[in-house]
């Protein structure tokens, strides 16, 4: 089994996790809030990684001992059962070990989720809408919470631009495989001539930062703009100036917030959207210091496409990072994601199916 390979590696967990239950122990532990926070988080992370391989194992033998009797005399009475069950535990499994490789440091926190058209007008704000449908159907199949943060309208369909968190355990660490650019291919409903059209829309995806992660801003560094809201649905939109546009003039990151009544409300979410991009900006700019990321800065354009998703003159759904497939393109873009997601993290891990010697 996989499972057994390196991506649990226990001994190494149990190790750390007697090394956390000393810091704890010791004296003055609780002198320094943010590193004891920092100590309960990972050792929390741990003990839940090593109970997950515990109920695997038992269950493991549980399924061998049930084996055993389908193999005697009078025990094939058991193999439907014994079929079922080797198949939910084989699930529970991929599983797991999808989880044990969400240890990042803002893995298991929320997800601030941004889309943007590319070039190409009403083809591309109708992609960009298509693609937070579909993240938000695999969030609701995930058991995830969403909401809407901004949402800008297309000129004639589809989005200009689309912000929305999604709440809910380990959000950040399996979001994170769907940053990048998505490319569709398909006749386009827009054009007369039923030509064929291919269209980028660019996923971007942030940690939701709390307040024990320190990020400094500046209010001189801000410019705050307020107008009226346009997102559609709401009650009091066009009624009052409640949204809320914030620069961030070192950098140049902006953010927006029309969602709330209120104005306040809406400014405090767009300062939390913006925290968010600053400190992934700033972890991305060490991490290029140190020679460990080549830049993602890309064009939405042909080329720099994470996935293809081909509806005409075939359907096909593929992942360029990672080689996977999916035929049944209808299935994929109502959040049929978990195999995309789950084959990215795969292979972050080089030696995560080496066998066990």
């Amino acid at each position: 089994m996989r499972c057994c390979g390196g991506i649990f590696d226990t001994p190494a967990k149990e190790a750390r996790l007697a090394e956390l239950t000393r810091l704890m122990e010791a004296q003055g532990f609780w002198d320094n809030t943010e590193k004891a926070n920092e100590i309960l988080k990972e050792k929390s992370g741990i003990d839940r990684s090593l109970q997950d391989w515990q109920r695997l194992n038992t269950r493991l033998q549980d399924l061998q001992a049930m084996a055993e009797l389908v193999s005697e005399e009078g025990g094939q009475s058991l193999l439907g059962d014994l079929e079922r069950d080797l198949s939910d535990a084989v699930k529970d499994i991929a599983s797991a070990e999808v989880a044990a490789l969400l240890s990042g440091e803002l893995d298991a926190v929320n997800a601030i989720v941004s889309i943007h058209p590319g070039a190409g007008g009403t083809e591309a704000q109708d992609w960009a809408e298509m693609l937070m449908r579909m993240y938000l159907r695999w969030s609701e199949k995930t058991g995830y919470r969403t909401e809407i943060l901004d949402y800008q309208n297309g000129e004639e369909a589809g989005v200009k631009s689309v912000t929305f968190i999604v709440t809910g355990e380990y959000a950040y660490g399996r979001m994170k495989a769907e940053a990048g650019v998505h490319r569709l291919v398909r006749i386009s409903p827009f054009d007369t001539n039923k030509r064929r059209h291919t269209s980028f829309a660019s996923v971007f995806v942030y940690p939701e930062v709390d307040d024990t992660i320190t990020i400094v801003i500046d209010d001189k560094e801000l410019r705050i703009d307020t107008y009226r809201a346009s997102s559609a649905g709401g009650q009091h939109v066009n009624k009052t100036d409640s949204a809320v546009r914030i620069t961030h003039l070192p950098t140049g990151v902006v953010v927006q917030c029309q969602n709330e009544r209120s104005q306040l409300k809406n400014k405090n979410v767009a300062m939390k959207v913006l925290r968010s991009r600053l400190y992934e900006l700033k972890k991305k700019e060490q991490e290029e210091k140190m020679g460990k990321l080549v830049s993602e800065k890309k064009d939405i354009s042909w080329g720099s496409q994470i996935r293809s998703y081909v509806f005409h003159p075939y359907q096909l759904v593929k992942d360029h990072r990672t080689g996977i497939e999916n035929g049944n393109v209808t299935a994929v873009m109502d959040g049929g994601l978990d195999e995309f997601i789950e084959a990215y993290l795969l292979s972050m891990v080089p030696d995560s199916r080496a066998p066990t010697t």
